[in-house]
């Protein structure tokens, strides 16, 4: 059987809209993910150096600051909470320029970063199976997304 005009042209719109929903899935995870990675992939230049936590709020968790070189060390400083921050951890950081927020670095700090592009890969994975009817293509997402999330609980 053979399509008319409109059904092609209503199969291209329907592939072009959840085509679009999976970009805007992945520049969202990468965006958020990258508000934070930055800190961590483009780490030359900026103040590195270890954190000893100290005490843990609801969302930051604080304490004093060593700096890696011969720096000025800092009494109090933030991170953001983690289920893996306990007290009397320490851990490698780097200094947000300008602020004492720190973010951890490593191979922990660095998959945590990433993790709301993974949990976008996984959402994207979803729309790309079933809307977009491109099986292999979401299963590979997928996979990349758990395999991310996965590997970040691990580390930390």
């Amino acid at each position: 059987m053979k399509r008319s005009s409109s059904q092609r042209a209503l199969h291209y719109g329907r592939s072009a809209a959840l085509g679009g929903v999976v970009l805007l899935l992945l520049v969202a995870g990468v965006l958020s993910s990258w508000d934070t990675a930055h800190h961590i992939v483009l780490a030359k230049g900026r103040e590195h150096g270890t954190m000893t936590v100290t005490g843990c709020g609801s969302e930051v968790c604080t304490g004093p600051y060593t700096p890696a070189d011969d720096g000025s060390g800092r009494s109090r400083v933030s991170v953001e909470k983690s289920v893996a921050a306990k007290k009397g951890d320490r851990f490698p950081v780097v200094v947000k320029p300008g602020t004492f927020e720190v973010v951890r670095t490593g191979t922990p700090g660095f998959l945590h970063a990433w993790v709301p592009l993974g949990g976008a890969l996984v959402l994207a994975a979803l729309v790309i199976g079933g809307g977009l009817r491109l099986p292999r293509v979401a299963w590979g997402a997928g996979i990349a997304g758990a395999v991310l999330l996965v590997a970040t609980f691990f580390a930390l």
